[in-house]
């Protein structure tokens, strides 16, 4: 190094870093180890300088003038841990070389040095009195984390930018709360980066979060605080619902509103089968209670489920018992009790099947031929008795009675009963 950078590197080191106090550990060598060759220069203890960081310590020093020296030995001992045992950690083969870099140490520890010079037989020179220098603490955590609850489905992460310019990104760590062990989650490039969202989380969940800066040159600082969120609940369903089953053509579909306070939207799911196969049929807003199904069929079962909808479209869940439903049956048919020919006129009486019929229907059936027919109906019957006097003898008649509601709702018809008016026989 010429002689102004070298100004500038010791100048540096002795206005920012602290050498540490110094102690002989002359001692702590074994004898019988290194080569020790009295005649050799030893490095001059007052040139070395040093510049500690976080996880590496670099070193200056005099170059040894001696014509039998070649290069140099550095010895360690970690003083938290190794005590006085210092050991062998690299050997410069160049006399010209005058800096050395101790790397992958740990923060905030305090080391010792001694540095030997060496010959080309492999014998070393005495070696300096000890060295001691103290690695840097481990960077500052970063001093706000904070994790938004109440978020669906996700955890947002905001924390301030780490005051070190030297932090080139940040590692988001979670808790794995079943071996209580951290793992990586994301890496956020850029100091000022500051942002992270976990997504595809369970609802109603409770997660652990801390966030590790990281410089350039990837020394880690202290985590940070540990932070906890918990994500969104499910919207609460709808309660008391109830499906009808005495309608016409429809069932209609009732509901009391969901408590949760941001529901926003209501799902009616159907299905013929209890507690499957369920599809959408329709929507409706917040406020609605009711719902009517209309269904052109008599007798008609579904089953239906009320889904709500959050604003952040959260639906409750549809794990819920199914409402069944039915359209109004048929009334059932009448009950026929009489049909015979009584004189010139065909006579039916019947009973009500039920006690919905308001009126009734007579179907009469003429034969006509031995192929044709003709059908004639007879309507808004009130009593339970028939009479029919346009019949003529010799001619086959068919007679079915059907049930009305008042719904208009027709039954099923009665089996037929066929009747005859016997022609008269002609006295000769």
């Amino acid at each position: 190094m010429n002689r102004y950078l070298q100004t500038i590197f010791l100048g540096a080191s002795i206005a920012l870093f602290s050498t540490g106090c110094t102690t002989n550990l002359n001692n702590a060598f074994n004898p019988s180890s290194p080569k020790i060759n009295q005649t050799l220069e030893v490095v001059d203890f007052d040139s070395i300088r040093s510049i500690p960081d976080i996880d590496s310590i670099a070193f200056e020093w005099k170059k040894v003038d001696d014509p039998n020296v070649i290069g140099y030995n550095f010895y360690r001992a970690n003083m938290h841990k190794d005590g006085r045992k210092l050991i062998l950690i690299d050997q410069i083969n160049n006399k010209y070389i005058t800096h050395f870099v101790d790397k992958n140490l740990e923060p905030n520890t305090k080391y010792v040095y001694q540095i030997t010079a060496k010959a080309n037989d492999g014998s070393e020179s005495k070696s300096t009195i000890a060295y001691t220098v103290q690695t840097l603490p481990r960077l500052e955590a970063v001093s706000f984390v904070q994790a938004l609850s109440e978020l669906p489905n996700r955890i947002k992460l905001v924390w301030r930018p780490h005051e070190n310019q030297r932090i080139s990104h940040y590692e988001v760590e979670k808790l794995n709360t079943k071996d209580n062990r951290w793992s990586k989650l994301a890496k956020i490039d850029g100091r000022l980066n500051v942002e992270y969202i976990d997504y595809k989380l369970d609802n109603n969940a409770t997660f652990t979060y801390r966030i590790i800066a990281y410089t350039h040159d990837n020394i880690a600082s202290m985590p940070s605080e540990q932070v906890t969120a918990t994500t969104k609940p499910l919207p609460l369903a709808a309660t008391n619902v109830m499906a009808s089953q005495d309608q016409p053509k429809k069932i209609i579909l009732t509901w009391n509103l969901s408590s949760t306070p941001d529901v926003v939207k209501y799902e009616i799911l159907r299905s013929p089968f209890r507690s499957l196969g369920f599809s959408k049929i329709y929507e409706t807003d917040s406020q609605t209670t009711n719902f009517i199904d209309m269904i052109d069929e008599d007798g008609k079962e579904y089953f239906y489920k009320v889904i709500s909808i959050d604003k952040d479209l959260l639906k409750s869940k549809d794990n819920l018992d199914s409402i069944k439903g039915i359209t109004l049956t048929k009334p059932a048919k009448p009950i026929m009790t009489l049909a015979q020919i009584q004189g010139n006129k065909a006579i039916l009486n019947w009973n009500a099947g039920d006690n919905r019929a308001i009126s009734y229907n007579i179907y009469k059936e003429t034969k006509i031929g031995f192929f044709n027919s003709k059908l004639e109906k007879f309507t808004d019957i009130k009593d339970l008795r028939f009479e029919d006097t346009d019949i003529i003898s010799g001619v086959e008649y068919k007679y079915t009675i059907q049930s009305n509601d008042e719904y208009g709702l027709m039954s099923e018809q009665t089996d037929s009963a066929n009747l005859i008016l016997p022609k008269k026989e002609i006295l000769q």
